[in-house]
């Protein structure tokens, strides 16, 4: 593949100075939560600790990609805060919060800024 990219396309394929950084979360729930205390525990979490931020989340109860809301990058302190959410809940038995990374090309390492 060609690295010499003009500006138009290295924008059109998030490389480069474009790249976008989001973090991957795992959740494990306790085991005696039951579908209405996870329901629950999901609803609060996108409202409190995603939309609250500016963030987006595309996953599911276990399982999820926590990236910006619009075109760009989650910042450390951004993926900080949801992170401290997420530690103040009593609904996980634990969680796992992935460091920054690549959305659109996760086998690719951070440019420096």
């Amino acid at each position: 593949m060609a690295t010499n990219r003009s500006r138009r396309l290295r924008k059109k394929l998030c490389v480069a100075e474009f790249q976008e950084l989001g973090c991957e979360l795992t959740l494990n729930f306790k085991a005696d939560l039951d579908d209405a205390a996870v329901d629950a525990f999901l609803e609060a979490f996108v409202a409190d600790a995603v939309n609250a931020n500016g963030l987006g989340y595309v996953g599911g109860d276990d399982y999820g990609f926590i990236c910006l809301d619009k075109r760009g990058s989650i910042s450390e302190e951004q993926r900080a805060s949801v992170e401290a959410w997420l530690k103040s809940r009593s609904e996980l038995a634990e969680f796992t919060l992935s460091p920054l990374m690549d959305v659109w090309y996760p086998e690719n390492p951070i440019n420096p800024a």
